[in-house]
């Protein structure tokens, strides 16, 4: 798990938690994810901005030229 990730406990009704998790079959997306995006929109929906998270850096880092 990524360190800029924020990791805390939630405690979701079964009944709830099994219609994410169908959304989330459906979107093709892990719960978790499900539950960011459908956080992000409700957030959005009330007109609270969040910044777009930044994708993990792939690949080899540059090379230092001395």
């Amino acid at each position: 798990m990524p360190a800029s990730k924020k990791a805390f406990a939630l405690r979701l009704d079964p009944a709830l938690y099994a219609a994410i998790e169908r959304a989330a079959a459906a979107d093709l997306r892990s719960a978790n994810a499900e539950i960011e995006v459908l956080l992000r929109e409700a957030l959005a929906r009330r007109g609270v901005t969040v910044k777009p998270p930044q994708p993990p850096r792939r690949g080899r880092p540059p090379r230092e030229n001395d």
